[in-house]
């Protein structure tokens, strides 16, 4: 059997979702796993130490059973900059900040606002008619203290439409608050 096969037979048995399978240098085996997906259901609950080690496991068993060649086992979650591979995971990050990479730039189609080699992009997701887009402005974020002035008119929105066809990589962007965690609109205190 094929290693992605082998793999994925296992993790999806288990009840996990195979994000990520990847060889590096010196034998080692990383495997990527993240609980299944319902939109139905509220935000869920991350990957724990517990749900790699079961993993672990039994991907140990299966991978001597079918004689792969490893020489370490790594299981982990996503982490905050996961990988977006299709698109169930572009609906179910959908309004998220994301950071995408272009296979090719974007050339003339930049209308004057953005540089035409540009191939990096970070903005909110969003579903088009067409595919998907990302919204961004490129103003930089304040000064924490500074006063902002209301004379000032804010930087344009700018939109960059894409079909996943067109990616050579998308994560979600890893924004993290070290001072607290902040509430999400639309959350209430728990």
């Amino acid at each position: 059997m094929a290693l992605q096969q082998i793999v994925e037979t296992t993790v999806t048995g288990l009840g996990y979702d195979l994000v990520e399978i990847e060889r590096s240098a010196g034998g080692l085996l990383r495997i990527t796993i993240d609980l299944p997906w319902d939109p139905a259901a509220p935000a869920g609950q991350p990957v724990t130490v517990e749900d790699c080690e079961k993993v672990t496991r039994q991907l140990q068993f299966a991978l001597e059973v079918d004689d792969v060649d490893y020489r370490r086992l790594e299981v982990s979650s996503p982490g905050i900059d996961r990988p977006l591979r299709n698109e169930r995971d572009f609906e179910r990050f959908a309004g998220e900040v994301i950071d995408i990479t272009l296979k090719v730039p974007m050339g003339t189609a930049a209308a004057g606002q953005v540089a035409p080699n540009r191939k990096k992009f970070r903005g909110t997701l969003e579903r088009a008619d067409a595919g998907w887009q990302i919204v961004w402005s490129d103003e930089p974020p304040p000064d924490p203290g500074r006063r902002i002035s209301r004379k000032k008119a804010p930087a344009p929105m700018q939109v960059l439409g894409f079909v996943l066809d067109e990616l050579k990589e998308a994560r979600l962007a890893p924004i993290v608050d070290f001072k607290g965690r902040a509430q999400r609109p639309g959350q209430g205190e728990m």
